[in-house]
């Protein structure tokens, strides 16, 4: 078994034998031929000679690893593109002026992609695509139909099941938007609002904010839009958040509309593409996706690495300063169901016990609680590990907890995430935790943990 060089620092405070939550100081992380296999991805570990080319993963921010009910078929928390046997691929050929919609339906064939802009119930224009040999295309969207590599359904903050987000009535596209990856290095990938149909058809019609661009194509916006936001900084440990723009349908980069589904486009960002970089968010109005490519997936920890991080802070017997019962975070199976010997804390100040009933009055509902150490009043939660490694923009230990969820993870992957407006509604932006998409709260939105040590 591998073990992880790690020691631990204990600083002991006066009188309480309180300290801070085992440092685990990772020497020498990317050197370390002991760790150096926990930071390789899954399909490089499983396959290193024979492995396909993989292009990047999509993560969907709001589940920890997998969905409530388990990753079926294109349902699933977690979507690798690798490049495809056969390249399916497309690009802009014929542009055809139609009179009506009937000669518009004629033109449009079947067997060929196709973009069709209702500009009037007198004209309609339908631009023809042809296959691309140097690309592959991989589409998104909340339907099932075949054209669709991975199905998004509504993302419900903390829901625990599927039945939590079907009363729900969806904001995201069937047909929400598309991918195309160029099949040589540097295996760039680029998106693009709307996916092609059944029917092999993108169809915009007389509502949908459209237009001429100055070189006489056509262009438009989806109804609820396809926003997306590159990081400063790549997505590492100095990660700041970017400016949320538009893609169109072309893929033209735009500011945001007032509206999300408002019928004036923003102004053209001339200096920025379409693009993918690794820490990319994509938001379908609905459901937030983050873009990982293999490169910075190679450079993540990995589901191994985040294990052995738990079995150390474990190993380390942190004890409830009420009960002196030892605590434990649960395996990573157990991830929804809280255990006897689960860590609570209180978010006020991060002070970490176990479970207990002290300090819950009557007349605060029970939803504030007085912590037995500073006395601060504040929410009362039981701690879980972030399981999802995507989101890890280190390999750090997990010192600190996104608030009002609980959700631990390393200070730097808090810091970030806490700094992200994710859009929300047709008009607001708040931060939340990526592992439960619950909105965050307090100064920070997250907090250091306080552990206390073994009295032995």
């Amino acid at each position: 078994m591998l073990q992880v060089n790690c020691t631990l620092q204990q600083n002991y405070t006066t009188g309480n034998n309180e300290k801070s939550v085992p440092q685990l100081l990772i020497r020498d992380l990317k050197f370390e031929e002991s760790l150096a296999k926990l930071m390789f991805s899954p399909d490089q570990e499983n396959h290193p000679s024979k492995a396909p080319v993989k292009y990047g993963e999509l993560i969907v921010l709001g589940y920890n690893g997998s969905l409530p009910n388990g990753d079926r078929g294109r349902r699933k928390s977690r979507f690798a593109l690798f490049k495809r046997p056969k390249a399916n691929g497309v690009k802009p050929s014929t542009v055809h002026i139609a009179c009506t919609p009937q000669a518009a339906k004629a033109i449009s064939n079947k067997d060929q992609h196709s973009i069709s802009y209702t500009l009037s119930r007198a004209q309609t224009v339908v631009v023809e695509y042809t296959h691309d040999s140097n690309t592959d295309m991989f589409q998104i969207g909340r339907s099932t139909e075949s054209p669709i590599d991975f199905v998004v359904t509504d993302t419900v903050p903390g829901s625990q099941s599927n039945s939590d987000t079907q009363s729900v009535q969806s904001t995201i596209s069937r047909f929400a938007c598309r991918i195309i990856c160029e099949r040589n290095p540097p295996f760039t990938a680029r998106i693009y609002a709307a996916g092609f149909d059944s029917s092999k058809n993108i169809f915009l019609g007389e509502k949908a904010a459209k237009w001429k661009t100055s070189d006489g194509q056509m262009d438009g916006l989806t109804t609820n839009g396809v926003l997306v936001m590159h990081p400063r900084n790549g997505f590492t440990e100095d990660s700041k958040p970017g400016v949320w723009r538009e893609i169109s349908v072309c893929g033209n980069v735009f500011s945001l509309r007032e509206t999300r589904s408002a019928q004036q486009r923003g102004k053209m960002v001339e200096n920025e593409t379409n693009q993918l970089q690794d820490g990319s968010l994509i938001d379908l109005c609905g459901a937030t996706l983050l873009w990982r490519t293999a490169e910075g997936l190679s450079r993540t920890p990995t589901v191994k690495h985040l294990e052995a991080l738990r079995q150390e802070i474990n190993a380390a017997r942190p004890q409830c300063p009420v009960g002196f019962n030892t605590l434990a975070f649960p395996s990573m199976k157990r991830k929804d169901v809280v255990d006897e010997k689960q860590p609570w804390v209180y978010l006020n100040c991060g002070h970490v016990h176990g479970y207990h009933n002290w300090g819950n009055k009557e007349e605060r509902d029970g939803k504030d609680r007085e912590c037995p150490m500073c006395r601060s009043v504040g929410p009362y939660v039981p701690l879980w590990l972030g399981c999802e490694a995507g989101f890890y923009v280190d390999a750090g230990p997990p010192t600190h907890a996104f608030s009002p969820c609980g959700h631990v993870c390393s200070e730097k992957t808090t810091a970030y995430w806490s700094q992200i407006p994710l859009p929300h509604g047709t008009h607001t932006f708040h931060a939340a935790c990526p592992f439960c998409a619950h909105q965050l709260a307090g100064e920070q939105g997250y907090i250091r943990l306080i552990f206390q040590g073994p009295l032995d």
